[in-house]
C-alpha cells in the first residue's frame, strides 16, 4: 500500500481506497460502499437498521436494495466527472452512478435541506457487513406502503 494524497491508500494497481478514521466520540469504522471499479465511494456512519427492497419502476429495474441516512451523515469520494446523475418524474430526486462501470451508489434530493435524507444503494457494501440487518418490501409500484 502506498499513500496517496488526501488520506487515501492507493494500492499496487493504483486504485485509491479510503482509510478508516475515527468519527465523534471514541472509534468508529465507518461502513465504506464502492461501485465495482472503486472510482466511486460511500461513507456511512453505521449499519443501516433496515434496507429498502422497492419495486417501483426505476428501482426493480436498478436491482438496488436502499439504507436511509441524513445527508449530513453520508460521505461520498469520487472525482470530478466520476457520476453522472438520472432524474425523472416529479424530479425531486437524482439517482446517482459511477460514469465508468455503471452502478448506482445512491440517490439523493434534488434540493438539498439541513433536514435531507438521502438512499445509498447497500448492494455496493460488503456482503457480510450487512448481513443481520433486516430486508423490507416498500410496494412502490402502487400503494407506497411496506408490505411487512
Amino acid at each position: 500500500m502506498i499513500r496517496g494524497p488526501d488520506s487515501l491508500l492507493t494500492t499496487a494497481v493504483g486504485r485509491p481506497r479510503l482509510e478508516r478514521y475515527t468519527v465523534k466520540r471514541g472509534v468508529r469504522r465507518m461502513l465504506t460502499a464502492s461501485c465495482h471499479c472503486g472510482a466511486v465511494r460511500v461513507e456511512v456512519p453505521r449499519k443501516p437498521r433496515s434496507l429498502t427492497n422497492c419495486n417501483c419502476s426505476i428501482c426493480r429495474r436498478y436491482g438496488t436494495l436502499w439504507a436511509y441516512y441524513k445527508s449530513s451523515e453520508v460521505r461520498v469520494t469520487a472525482a470530478p466527472g466520476a457520476t453522472s446523475e438520472y432524474s425523472w418524474g416529479d424530479k425531486s430526486l437524482r439517482f446517482v452512478r459511477c460514469s465508468t462501470c455503471g452502478c448506482i451508489t445512491h440517490w439523493e434530493p434534488m434540493q438539498s435541506r439541513e433536514d435531507s435524507k438521502m438512499g445509498v444503494n447497500a448492494r455496493n457494501f460488503e456482503p457480510g457487513s450487512l448481513e443481520s440487518v433486516r430486508v423490507r418490501l416498500l410496494d412502490g409500484a402502487s400503494t407506497w406502503k411496506y408490505l411487512d
